[in-house]
């Protein structure tokens, strides 16, 4: 099958999108609005860029009406009319169904820390809470935000953020920064309400020793 986008529904566009780009991790974004008001939301648009300077991304598209998502709107610079922050929190398996309630669209100025039952904590760098129950939080100033289609329905948006404070949870974090993926129990999101573990895992050498016999890679005869 050939597809062209422009042929494609924006929900068609949609779905292929994320049918095929899995799993991906989810970013649960905390910020403020301009009043102080905690927002909360989930992200699997979600990657980091790169070390130097410690940076990452998630992308919030517009809504249906071509309007900003609260958390584009909070984290935006401040030259924008945003905060100019968020904090990126983790998500474990133990509270996966909390963080996916709070992409409920709620009116704007609703706390859904008080609506999913999650606990902010004090961040030390920003403003915006972090998610008390995540096992690593990045505090970001944001740096940049990539309008594709700026006030066109589900225009896509790239807010770009420099991590400025790490919070890692001594259980899940070694004398040489090393995470355990099992004390994380992170979650991936699949294409649509489908979620998967990282439970199971195998190890892959870099470059071309990948191709060598891997006993402990699926498919692979012992």
């Amino acid at each position: 099958m050939e597809l062209d986008p422009a042929d494609l529904s924006i929900p068609d566009r949609y779905k292929l999108l994320i049918g095929a780009i899995v799993p991906r991790p989810i970013a649960l974004v905390s910020t403020i609005d301009t009043l102080a008001r905690p927002n909360l939301a989930p992200f699997s648009f979600f990657a980091g860029v790169g070390s130097n300077p410690m940076t990452l991304l998630f992308c919030p598209a517009n809504n249906p009406d071509g309007q900003e998502k609260d958390s584009l709107a909070n984290a935006k610079p401040t030259a924008e009319g945003g905060t100019g922050e968020f904090v990126v929190n983790v998500v474990s398996d133990s509270f996966a169904r909390m963080a996916v309630a709070a992409s409920e669209p709620l009116p704007r100025g609703t706390n859904e820390f008080d609506a999913v039952g999650l606990t902010p904590a004090p961040s030390r760098v920003v403003r915006p809470p972090r998610v008390a129950e995540s096992l690593v939080s990045f505090e970001c100033r944001t740096l940049q935000v990539i309008r594709t289609n700026p006030g066109a329905p589900s225009g896509g948006n790239i807010v770009l953020g420099q991590v400025v404070h790490v919070h890692a949870r001594e259980s899940v974090i070694n004398h040489k920064l090393h995470i355990d993926p099992a004390a994380l129990d992170a979650v991936g999101r699949m294409g649509g309400t489908s979620y998967c573990r990282t439970r199971d895992r195998y190890d892959i050498p870099l470059g071309l020793a990948a191709l060598a016999p891997n006993p402990s890679a699926p498919g692979t005869a012992s």
